[in-house]
């Protein structure tokens, strides 16, 4: 390499590594190098393969430039090379139920955006993508994204949903815009769409023809909608034309009996149902057929139904350390209240209805859902969610799977993030340890890649502490 050329590449590297981010995101990354090798590394890639030992990543700008075994895959001149011998390399996180807000706690119908410290918690845990599944204050999240986007903030890429679509009669709290029919429902729409959202969620209370102006209107645009529904049930929205629904059986009331069309039953769906239904019979088996027939996604979201449990999971203290005081005392008082195994029976039910549904050909996706009582935090129940997909079944390399590539193709951007794969963003969690032999390692973060920069989760946990339920 001639002399000039040399300075022009070390003037390059310089001007990248100088240029990318802005004095408060700065201080959380600990790799920033234009060219970057992971050395001896585990990789899961994402497509549900069998893990590949002893690899070598390498990141240029960005983008993964070259992976394969370490023996044969040297690091490029002037690359930073990382030795991380005994560590497993994962796509990075794509969340599909995550929110910016937090319950306020006390039994409160009320919640606190948390512009702040949500995103911090997402990237830490290894998210790199998220997308909203429902906003508060969708014109705060927009804002986020945009700071997220130009390098003002430290936060996962995020997709941003779309106000609740929620009909009369709701009781989710003052927070929500009731729909007036199906007009209000396309006003909205329209609306949202040309503000920045880049999809949609109907709620609990949503008539069937306030859904289809809404999914309508949508398409039009190429934006999907998903749901969490009560009052329609899930093989009507298969034939609306939704495109996902959030929960799984837990929320569908269409074996409710003397369910009225449009009408979201006064208790909803309940534990002597569910513990009813024959995950073999026709009538279950229809319903997963149909969803599948029209390309229905179903989102996973099992650590927050997990939470109702008292006994489920263990309480862990960097959740304790994220949350505020108040929020910490709230949590832990409404978890001493919930009795010990009492939503166990439900929970084990949703985990085989969510293997049958994958199964059957069905598209499974996985979010954390920060609402409940507080125990699904951001970032932390994304991982939380990946051990129950194995508890349920699944095996890990299957629900890591579920957990990177399976949202990245709901999003459309599986030729950008999703898997490990040469010419892809570097969107990389190193997890310290091998969760394909133990599940729990996913919480064992170590540096999450994003675009090819390394954040370090330490000092992003670190910096929302205390904060959780205040910003």
């Amino acid at each position: 390499m001639n002399s000039k050329l040399a300075i022009c590449l070390l003037l390059a590297g310089a001007a990248f590594a100088q240029g990318r981010f802005s004095p408060g995101v700065k201080p959380f990354v600990a790799v920033d190098a234009p060219a970057v090798a992971l050395q001896h590394v585990r990789v899961i890639d994402g497509t549900g393969v069998q893990p590949r030992e002893d690899q070598t990543v390498v990141i240029d700008r960005g983008k993964i430039a070259a992976m394969g075994p370490a023996a044969n895959t040297p690091a490029p001149a002037g690359a930073q090379a990382l030795d991380l011998s005994g560590h497993t390399v994962i796509p990075g996180l794509v969340g599909m139920h995550e929110h910016l807000f937090y319950p306020s706690g006390g039994g409160i119908p009320i919640y606190n955006e948390q512009a702040f410290s949500f995103p911090r918690l997402y990237l830490a845990s290894g998210v790199t993508t998220a997308r909203t599944a429902g906003s508060l204050e969708p014109y705060t999240d927009i804002n986020v994204k945009r700071m997220v986007d130009a390098g003002r903030m430290p936060g996962p890429k995020l997709f941003i949903t779309g106000p609740y679509l929620e009909g009369p009669g709701s009781l989710a709290g003052p927070q929500m815009h009731e729909l007036s029919g199906p007009e209000d429902a396309v006003r909205t729409v329209e609306y949202w769409v040309s503000e920045g959202a880049t999809s949609f969620k109907a709620y609990m209370n949503i008539t069937r023809a306030e859904l289809q102006a809404a999914v309508d209107a949508a398409h039009k645009h190429g934006i999907k909608v998903t749901g969490h529904l009560c009052s329609v049930g899930f093989r009507e929205a298969a034939a609306i034309g939704i495109d996902n629904l959030e929960h799984g059986l837990l929320v569908d009331t269409e074996f409710h009996p003397g369910k009225q069309p449009d009408i979201c039953p006064p208790q909803g769906v309940t534990r002597g149902e569910i513990a009813g239904l024959d995950l073999n019979g026709a009538p279950v088996r229809d319903m997963i057929a149909d969803l599948v027939k029209h390309n229905v996604a179903i989102t996973s979201t099992l650590a927050v139904f997990e939470a109702f449990d008292g006994s489920r999971p263990p309480v862990e203290q960097r959740l304790l350390d994220a949350l505020s005081p108040e929020a910490a005392v709230s949590y832990l008082g409404s978890r001493a209240r919930s009795q010990a195994g009492s939503f166990l029976p439900m929970l084990k039910k949703e985990l085989e209805f969510e293997y049958a549904f994958v199964k059957a050909g069905g598209l499974l996706i996985s979010g954390a859902d920060p609402t409940g009582n507080g125990g699904a935090l951001a970032g932390f129940a994304d991982q939380r969610n990946i051990e129950l997909l194995v508890e349920g079944g699944f095996t890990p390399v299957e629900a890591i799977r579920i957990a990177t590539s399976n949202g990245a193709r709901y999003l459309g951007e599986l030729d950008h993030i999703g898997t490990v794969a040469t010419g892809k963003q570097a969107d990389l969690v190193v997890i310290d340890g091998n969760p394909a032999a133990r599940i729990a390692d996913i919480r064992k973060v170590k540096l999450v890649f994003k675009d090819g920069a390394g954040y370090d989760p330490s000092k992003l946990l670190e910096s929302i502490r205390g904060s959780v339920a205040l910003h």
